[in-house]
């Protein structure tokens, strides 16, 4: 395969990873000085990126790129017997009047850390994210292990465990990764709401509360582009990360909704 793949400044360990893969596969490997785009890049041709989205919205269209991701509201549509928990797409302004605990998130960037706030007054101030900003807030839990499956084509082509008990600890040998992968299938059967062709699904174990027994549940679903592989095949995973960061011009008719929006170029 031809092709660049385009990294940040600041190189993770799963950067380094997709881009031994890219290589392999015969590609390029552009690792980026600084947030700008030089000339002879901004012509290549079948160019792709593995970043977080403020560097994708700095580069991204200079870089003609098609960068899906999962619609912001998704998990709050999932059916309550896949997310085992209560979960709703509001307003910033509207969880900082929260009474109670609860986790909250930008369902798309880290404009302000993903945790669990005593209520909504310990939320960030206006100085930090503006209240019309979109937040996902859930009920909650712990899960007992989590696991990230990468999927093309409703498909999961790589897997990995990557937390027990909240604390970061990847594995892709165990067991069970192949529940993981059999309990997302029911995500992608008619009925449920829809995802990009070319997508990370993290589903884990919750210790239902009054059985005991641990139960799946989904986490949450997020951009390819910018997620981590932990310890997943790094060849497998970045046949998604491609798919799901590639050259606008390739992006199917059906993923067309799940184009994030990028600034434009300024020169």
């Amino acid at each position: 395969m031809t092709g660049v793949l385009v990294l940040a400044p600041r190189v993770t360990e799963s950067g380094l990873a997709y881009a031994d893969a890219a290589r392999r596969r015969g590609m390029r490997v552009e690792t980026l000085r600084e947030w700008r785009v030089p000339a002879e890049l901004a012509q290549a041709e079948g160019t792709h990126l593995y970043a977080g989205p403020l560097f994708a919205d700095a580069v991204g269209a200079e870089l003609g790129l098609g960068l899906l991701e999962p619609d912001q509201d998704w998990l709050a549509r999932l059916p309550r017997e896949v997310t085992r928990r209560g979960i709703v797409f509001t307003t910033l302004a509207h969880a900082r009047g929260l009474r109670r605990a609860a986790f909250v998130k930008p369902p798309d960037d880290k404009s302000f850390p993903a945790k669990v706030y005593r209520d909504g007054t310990a939320l960030p101030g206006p100085d930090v994210a503006d209240g019309d900003s979109p937040v996902l807030v859930s009920d909650v839990v712990l899960f007992l292990a989590e696991f990230r499956l990468f999927v093309l084509d409703g498909t999961v082509v790589a897997a990995t465990r990557y937390a027990v008990a909240g604390e970061v600890d990847a594995a892709a040998d165990d067991p069970r990764c192949a529940e993981a992968i059999e309990f997302a299938a029911a995500l992608f059967t008619p009925g449920m709401p829809a995802l990009p062709s070319a997508v990370v699904v993290d589903v884990g174990l919750l210790a239902d509360p009054e059985t005991g027994r641990p139960e799946w549940a989904v986490i949450e679903a997020n951009a390819a582009w910018a997620s981590g592989h932990y310890a997943a095949d790094p060849d497998r995973a970045l046949e998604t990360v491609l798919r799901s960061g590639g050259p606008r011009a390739l992006v199917r008719a059906e993923d067309e909704r799940y184009l994030r929006g990028l600034p434009e170029v300024v020169r």
